[in-house]
């Protein structure tokens, strides 16, 4: 059955270049927006452009109700690199090409405005290389996997997926790629030496402290997933401090590229506590589910009185999940409401938050 279906995957990465595009009309229906993004990448190449997803709206339900696709090069080019010598090229054009839909019922998706006017020159012949259109399948995925363990070179497993395209012409995904995805799943491979070395420095953290507390999430393949700690002093700070936490995962990655998500406080001379904190593979609901339920493991099965996060519907919705009688706030929405953008006592106080 395996091979079955990674022979109807490869048969998908095979691209049918006789096989013409029909140009985006107002009216046009599509049963999911699966379909209609797909649609549009597939125009998009045909001509010679990237496409971005340009805005997009929901509605009270979290549901996505208006979807703008529109060509890369929309908008203006921000000038951020630092050397005057050598500026980042310039991409934006302001392009106006763009479709817009609506969903309707049944999950379908209609489109009901459209540009196809662009700006810009396009290129058919390299549309293959913009990223929009780089894509690997899970079974390539997979087989590079297997032969990075079996010691075969990536220009050879890069060369084998060619000759099963059917050519240079017909790949969706660069050798760059490859190298990239290898890299990644070695930096988020947790050998055996390497998750021995956590728990022995964990243990030792116990051992020194009982009321160290750890929590390591591996998946089937020994892959680091989910890591929590907190040790003593941020485990009594919440006894004290824990009645309003706030909880944010835009702090820093490590090498593992795995954001780092702290649990903050403030203790009684406003200074910021830290109250546990964890690393995690995914800022998915199943991946805060996770994280928030081993925090209030370790914090005796107390759930503080209110939460502040950023504005993240995962997030929202393990928060639902786990802290259900947890108040919860978004500090960014708390600014906005409140036009505190220019507050001066609370630019004082961010100012003065480490004195």
């Amino acid at each position: 059955m395996e091979v079955v279906e990674e022979q109807k995957e490869n048969e998908m990465e095979i691209v049918n270049l006789e096989e013409k595009v029909e140009a985006p009309k107002i009216g046009m229906t599509f049963s999911s927006y699966d379909e209609l993004y797909d649609y549009y990448i597939r125009y998009a190449k045909q001509l010679g452009f990237a496409i971005c997803k340009r805005s997009s709206t929901k509605g009270d339900d979290g549901e996505l109700k208006y979807i703008t696709l529109a060509c890369s090069r929309s908008g203006h080019s921000q000038h951020t690199s630092k050397n005057i010598f050598r500026p980042h090229p310039i991409t934006k054009t302001n392009c106006q090409a763009k479709i817009r839909a609506i969903a309707i019922d049944g999950g379908s998706w209609q489109v009901n405005s459209l540009s196809l006017d662009h700006n810009h020159g396009l290129s058919p012949g390299k549309a293959r290389f913009y990223r929009c259109n780089r894509v690997m399948r899970p079974y390539v995925k997979r087989k590079l996997e297997m032969n990075d363990k079996a010691g075969i070179r990536m220009n050879k497993s890069y060369n084998a997926c060619v000759v099963e395209a059917g050519g240079h012409e017909n790949m969706t995904f660069l050798e760059k790629d490859c190298r990239n995805y290898i890299e990644k799943v070695r930096r988020l491979q947790l050998g055996q030496g390497d998750a021995a070395a956590v728990q022995d420095y964990f243990l030792k953290m116990q051992a020194d402290n009982a009321n160290f507390f750890y929590a390591m999430d591996l998946d089937e393949e020994a892959r680091l997933k989910n890591l929590f700690w907190a040790d003593a002093r941020s485990r009594a700070a919440y006894e004290e401090f824990g009645d309003v936490v706030t909880f944010d995962t835009t702090y820093l990655t490590n090498k593992y590229d795995m954001p780092f998500a702290p649990f903050v406080g403030v203790n009684h001379h406003g200074h910021s506590i830290l109250l546990g904190c964890g690393l995690i593979s995914n800022e998915d609901t199943d991946t805060f589910t996770w994280l928030f339920q081993t925090w209030l493991t370790c914090m005796s099965g107390r759930a503080p009185s209110g939460i502040i996060t950023d504005q993240d519907k995962a997030m929202k919705k393990a928060i639902e999940k786990v802290l259900p009688n947890t108040r919860h706030r978004c500090w960014n929405l708390m600014i906005e409401n409140y036009k505190l953008h220019g507050n001066e006592w609370l630019l004082g106080m961010y100012m003065e938050r480490h004195r």
